[in-house]
């Protein structure tokens, strides 16, 4: 048995670039970056913070829906499959790239507020899905 599954949380690093085929199908891509916090160990050497980029892909109706609402700086929740491919740059050299195709999305960024429209700003809540292996019977607490 094996899994391919990615989840990372991170921050859009630029708009996306999307593709619209004939026949209507869709693909965007965007660079997302996760950071982990720098700290300090015990004989006081710094590590610096950590950012990681990851070349994401969305297909289909999560494409569209990127292009519509998605934007340089926004968070982002995505999970999928990571995938690496090679090709022949100009100088005929072998390079590498890995992606990570999404599956499933939610956006954490607030909603922008409607023109002359003064509205607190609420993050949209990230809804976990029940788990299906285990029911809750059988929950410790």
């Amino acid at each position: 048995m094996s899994i391919n599954k990615v989840i990372l949380l991170g921050n859009v690093g630029q708009d996306p670039k999307v593709t619209y085929y004939d026949g209507g199908s869709c693909v965007a891509q965007l660079s997302l970056a996760t950071s982990e916090r720098g700290y300090t160990l015990q004989n006081g050497t710094q590590i610096p913070d950590r950012t990681e980029w990851h070349n994401v892909v969305f297909r289909g109706k999560l494409a569209e829906v990127v292009d519509k609402y998605v934007h340089k700086g926004d968070k982002l929740y995505v999970e999928g499959k990571m995938r690496t491919r090679s090709y022949d740059d100009q100088s005929g050299i072998k390079r590498y790239v890995t992606e990570i195709f999404v599956d499933t999305m939610e956006m954490l960024s607030p909603k922008p507020a409607q023109a002359g429209v003064a509205a607190p700003i609420q993050p949209q809540p990230v809804q976990a899905a029940p788990m299906q292996d285990s029911p809750a019977d059988d929950l410790p607490f």
